[in-house]
């Protein structure tokens, strides 16, 4: 990755071109931007390791005067033990800095129930944590009857507590569940994550819990509020969760290619899931983005490349070697596919 040393910060408005679904800056993201709202596992890390790269990207991008707040939907642990695992990383952070789907869930609670009310938690110690610090009484089983059951991602979750939940959850309790991502990225490939045990219980009950985390709006909401954001980029890996919940909320994304989302599902992305932005890492950050364009007869165009589709097949060509090879990442080839790709879905 290659990155300036440093990055003039924007004096005025920025124009965001869309030439097609995907949108165009002129200048650096982390000008662009006050603040990138960011996605951990995938984005800035995977599992206990750090993306190569991002600890550099996301220092250059401070220096730049790009605020930084790290968005998970993962709920097992608290703000410090996330701030902490950053720090040993090398990635600079505070707990002020960590917005996470525990507190999203406990923000919830506090909008719906009484203090004090007892809430029956499977999850970890972050999301235990949460929802004490919400003012609310954590208990274990169904009886006596808690007022709400509050469910986020643990590896040591059993039988017997999704058991103690379920019947809570048909005795009417509220049922918020911290995220529905239903994979999670590992060193070995994509694990279940809390939307698997959050089905698990949907079909026991009969029911639907209250989400919190991406790409409902409580955890964003509670992300803007750590920085202060006017201007925000979410930055995130995957499109169900980071790049809806983005659209969502009205705010500009970044797709990151080191996580869940591969080529195959970019292409295929609908309308609400399609990112402004596609890098293949932070180092997006750092960078300008081009515009893509499609022409009326269904080419589009980025850089030096053009890209068509016929039937199932998309094709790209680069049809100008050298042009702009200093400002190419690579990717130009893949932003014209997806915009001809989309374009032909849209029309279709």
């Amino acid at each position: 990755m290659h990155a300036p040393p440093s990055l003039p910060r924007s004096e005025g408005p920025v124009a965001v071109t869309r030439g097609s679904a995907l949108g165009s800056s002129d200048e650096p993201l982390a000008t662009a931007y006050d603040a990138a709202l960011l996605d951990l596992d995938g984005v800035v890390y995977v599992g206990p390791h750090l993306v190569p790269g991002a600890a550099g990207a996301l220092d250059l991008a401070r220096r730049a005067g790009l605020r930084l707040a790290f968005v998970t939907n993962n709920a097992a642990r608290s703000a410090d033990a996330v701030a902490a695992h950053l720090c040993d990383l090398g990635v600079p952070a505070t707990a002020a800095d960590v917005a996470t789907a525990a507190q999203a869930a406990a923000r919830i609670l506090r909008e719906r129930l009484p203090a004090g009310a007892p809430v029956l938690v499977v999850g970890g110690p972050g999301l235990v944590a949460a929802v004490r610090d919400a003012g609310f009484a954590v208990v274990a089983a169904a009886d006596p009857r808690p007022a709400a059951v509050v469910q986020g991602y643990t590896d040591t979750t059993t039988y017997a507590e999704l058991a103690e939940a379920a019947l809570a959850i048909r005795a009417g309790a509220l049922w918020v569940a911290s995220n529905r991502d239903a994979t999670m990225p590992s060193p070995r490939g994509q694990v279940p994550g809390n939307g698997a045990m959050v089905a698990a219980l949907a079909v026991a009950t009969g029911r639907e819990p209250v989400v919190a985390g991406k790409p409902e709006l409580a955890l964003h909401q509670e992300s803007m509020a750590r920085v202060g954001a006017s201007r925000a980029l979410v930055v995130g890996d995957r499109l169900d969760t980071d790049i809806a919940g983005a659209a969502r909320a009205g705010c500009d994304s970044l797709l990151v290619l080191t996580g869940v989302t591969d080529v195959d599902l970019l292409l295929a992305a609908p309308p609400g899931m399609r990112p402004t932005y596609l890098a293949a890492d932070l180092g997006g950050l750092l960078r300008a983005h081009p515009t893509a364009t499609v022409d009326s007869d269904g080419t589009a165009r980025c850089g030096a490349w053009t890209a068509t589709v016929d039937g199932a097949t998309a094709t790209a060509r680069c049809v100008d070697a050298g042009a702009g090879e200093e400002n190419d990442d690579g990717l130009d080839g893949l932003r014209a596919t997806a915009a001809a790709r989309w374009a032909r879905a849209d029309a279709s």
